[in-house]
């Protein structure tokens, strides 16, 4: 079994909570230097969702891998809460990276990052600016620009009202420190950052887990919004891996990531839906296994 640690360490604003999962040690208990790998999970997500699955199993398979809860999640510290930056969540991946790099059991100059679903918009824009990736995974990603955005959040007029209620929430918290939520995910509640039944977030045995409150903060959508994940690909360097199914979320984001890359990159298409990347067999070892053949070949 892979051993796990549990970590903290400092990024720019916050201290941050971690699970440190190392492989098998060797009969003397000791653990050789291996490649290190940083693991963002999704978007509003806790490190025990989906980010520790992935740290573990990359562990199985000879890894140093590092999940972590972003600032303002979880364990970690960090006001607002639950509030989605996308530039405080690429500022916590080079503080990972940094504490990931300094131990004993990472090998130096090797260094991975591993993005499932919106983790691989974060981990995209952390390897285009920090030339120490080496190589880059992403597990059902997804890569929004303008585009895809008004085609998953109702037109230009839906953006719109997204982008008016995140200025009047903004408001709000610059003049009294109130963080207007609304839930991640809700059937019943139109305002639901994704207002749909999904069973692996309101499920306690899947993704509905007590240390995920299932909040977004409404100020959050303007940033989110404004990211161009697409635009990233001419400027990522490292080898990349995409693994995606026509099934999962948006697809085509993934297509136009893909057909930006100028380097070394592979695609993997394979089955299921979105969330079966999450926790599900077999999606989950076939993505982890294509994850670690890669990382063995690049890194």
């Amino acid at each position: 079994m892979p051993l796990c640690e549990q970590v903290r360490f400092v990024s720019d604003t916050a201290e941050l909570a971690g699970h440190l999962f190392l492989p098998d040690p060797d009969g003397a208990g000791a653990v050789r230097p291996v490649a290190g790998v940083v693991v963002a999970g999704t978007w509003t997500s806790v490190k025990e969702q989906m980010a520790d699955r992935y740290a573990e199993e990359l562990a199985r398979r000879g890894y140093a891998a590092l999940a972590f809860d972003f600032t303002g999640y979880g364990e970690s510290e960090g006001e607002p809460r639950d509030y989605e930056s996308a530039e405080l969540k690429i500022r916590d991946l080079r503080a990972a990276a940094d504490f990931l790099s300094a131990q004993p059991a990472v090998a130096d100059g090797q260094l991975g990052a591993l993005g499932v679903c919106a983790g691989a918009m974060y981990a995209s824009a952390f390897a285009a600016d920090d030339a120490r990736v080496g190589s880059l995974a992403l597990v059902a990603p997804w890569l929004h620009d303008r585009r895809i955005c008004e085609q998953n959040y109702g037109g230009a007029e839906g953006i719109e009202a997204k982008r008016t209620a995140a200025a009047a929430a903004r408001r709000r918290y610059e003049e009294s420190g109130e963080v207007v939520y609304v839930p991640v995910v809700s059937g019943s509640d139109p305002d639901a950052a994704m207002p749909f039944d999904i069973d692996f977030y309101l499920n306690p045995e899947r993704g509905g887990i007590a240390q995920w409150p299932n909040r977004y903060a409404v100020m959050a959508w303007s940033e989110w919004l404004d990211f161009d994940a697409v635009a990233l690909a001419p400027k990522v360097s490292a080898p990349v891996l995409l693994v995606h199914s026509e099934d999962a979320a948006i697809p085509d984001g993934a297509r136009l990531f893909y057909d930006g890359l100028t380097g070394d990159r592979k695609f993997l298409w394979t089955g299921g839906v979105q969330f079966d990347f999450y926790d599900r067999a077999p999606q989950v070892g076939l993505a982890a296994d294509a994850v670690a053949e890669h990382f063995a070949r690049t890194l």
